[in-house]
């Protein structure tokens, strides 16, 4: 009898004891979700790490430029750029002071009218349009500086657009004596810079795609048509394979046609989590006229301004890509809500707005007409000269990850709001000086990744991507199928039947 009864007792224990850590759990003492965030910004030292204003994709009277290269970095100048990169069709950047002779491209643009003026180098030093005075200084190695009005701007090396006769197969590159000019294909390029050492990125990648021509979101990149399938895995085969090659251009020049380039970026994203890889983006202004040069640009976080310590960056993926243009319809329309959810109906917010229904109003022109779908309507932080027309400019002072906690913080000045992305969805928005997202606080909605975009009323920022619970996939990689240089064809009849789709749907009702 004792021994049932002390048994009884030990049972009663043991249903307490399991009640008990059942109402833990219910009070929130369980333990935390466990997610193993990778942060590309690790172990940089936010208070000494320089920013620095980078123009990576740039092009004078050289090749199709509109300006001079004395124009080009006089604008560089005013606008507050520290590094820029000279990239013309045909051209290695080999220096700026004389000329680098060979013009082939930029005299045949020339002759067909394409651009004009004559090459207008730097010398040791002189004076540019409005006045100020400049010298070119070498430092030891690639280093080749211009100084004037008490500020520097640092020259990246062997800057080129290779594949100048391709149709918009553009890669662009740096830090490699190598430049492919032959009517030719994204492999050539990449990998003959890879083989010489440099870095590359694939070039606004809409145009070659033809996803600018898109009315809606939904259908660009949209991997149920074997069009923007086969492009999907040839990009990210060939960024896998090729270490060299960073990522791709996600807005550049107004974002006209890079528009729907963040939605390519995330699916890229979204299979490279699934690999233990990552993709990095680029933004730059790839301008050929003054008035886009600061249309994007990329913020490099280095401890010095040199070519190596630029190139260490880039590979590293310490950078945030920056625009002062967004021409994607549903972002404008997601940022617009966010403003109103957390700050009510302001005028930028009415600005938006009027952007929002401008692009309706010209998609539906272009709905109902035999034109193609080159929306032009975006939202725009500069005057119609190309100089900031707004009070500020967002920037990220700082971020910082927490993996107990499954934290992201993001610390910016001049922003408003930050929306954070994973697996190509928005899950939350957060008012800038609040940008701390709990992932345990959206298990659900998070999947491989997740990045940030700080948006103000001068524009964009965006983070690289904080890949999640990443084990390296083993094995050899998978090589894509890369049909080469004529699979531009594909991009051209997909766009072209599109519209004859559309031309004929219209005929019949009207």
């Amino acid at each position: 009898m004792q021994k049932r009864n002390n048994l009884t007792k030990i049972l009663s224990v043991l249903l307490c004891a399991a009640m008990l850590f059942s109402c833990l759990a219910v009070f929130g003492f369980a333990e935390e979700d466990a997610f193993t965030i990778a942060n590309p910004y690790e172990g940089i030292d936010w208070e000494t790490t320089g920013r620095y204003k980078t123009a990576l994709h740039s092009h004078t009277n050289a090749s199709d430029g509109s300006i001079s290269l004395r124009q080009s970095l006089e604008r560089h100048y005013e606008t507050g750029f520290d590094i820029v990169a000279v990239t013309d069709h045909g051209t290695l950047d080999m220096s700026w002071r004389e000329p680098l002779g060979y013009n082939l491209i930029g005299k045949f643009l020339t002759a067909v009218g394409r651009n004009e003026g004559e090459l207008d180098y730097l010398g040791d030093s002189g004076a540019f349009e409005k006045g100020m005075t400049y010298a070119v200084e070498t430092r030891g190695g690639d280093d080749y500086l211009i100084t004037g009005d008490g500020r520097e701007i640092l020259r990246v090396p062997f800057g080129t657009e290779n594949n100048a006769v391709s149709v918009n197969a553009h890669v662009n590159s740096w830090f490699a004596e190598f430049k492919n000019n032959a009517p030719s294909d994204y492999r050539t390029a990449i990998s003959g810079v890879d083989k010489a050492g440099g870095l590359s990125v694939i070039n606004h990648p809409g145009e070659y795609t033809q996803a600018r021509y898109e009315l809606y979101t939904e259908d660009a990149y949209n991997d149920e048509n074997l069009n923007y399938k086969y492009f999907i895995n040839k990009f990210y085969g060939l960024i896998t394979e090729f270490d060299s090659c960073l990522g791709i251009d996600i807005n550049s020049k107004g974002d006209g046609r890079t528009r729907y380039d963040r939605k390519l970026w995330d699916i890229l994203l979204t299979k490279a989590a699934a690999d233990g890889e990552t993709v990095l983006a680029l933004a730059t202004s790839d301008a050929h006229q003054l008035d886009k040069i600061d249309t994007g640009s990329t913020v490099v976080l280095a401890n010095e301004k040199t070519s190596a310590a630029l190139k260490t960056a880039l590979q590293n993926g310490t950078f945030f890509p920056q625009s002062t243009c967004i021409g994607n319809y549903d972002e404008l329309v997601a940022i617009a809500q966010g403003i109103k959810d957390l700050y009510g109906e302001t005028d930028l917010y009415n600005e938006l707005c009027g952007v929002i229904a401008a692009y309706e109003a010209e998609r539906d022109e272009i709905e109902h007409s035999s034109d193609d779908g080159n929306v032009g309507a975006s939202y725009s932080a500069l005057d119609g000269a190309g100089y900031f027309a707004k009070q500020t400019r967002p920037a990220i002072d700082s971020l910082f990850v927490d993996d107990g906690e499954n934290t992201i913080a993001v610390n910016s000045e001049n922003a408003l709001i930050v929306r954070w992305i994973s697996d190509g969805k928005q899950f939350a928005v957060t008012k800038a000086d609040e940008a701390v997202i709990d992932l345990d606080d959206y298990a659900d909605a998070v999947g491989g990744y997740v990045r940030a975009e700080v948006f103000g009323e001068g524009g964009v920022v965006y983070t690289q991507a904080f890949m999640l619970n990443q084990e390296k996939a083993t094995g050899s990689a998978k090589r894509t199928v890369d049909l080469g240089f004529m699979d531009f064809l594909f991009s051209l009849i997909d766009r072209y039947t599109k519209l004859l789709g559309r031309i004929v749907g219209n005929l019949f009702h009207k």
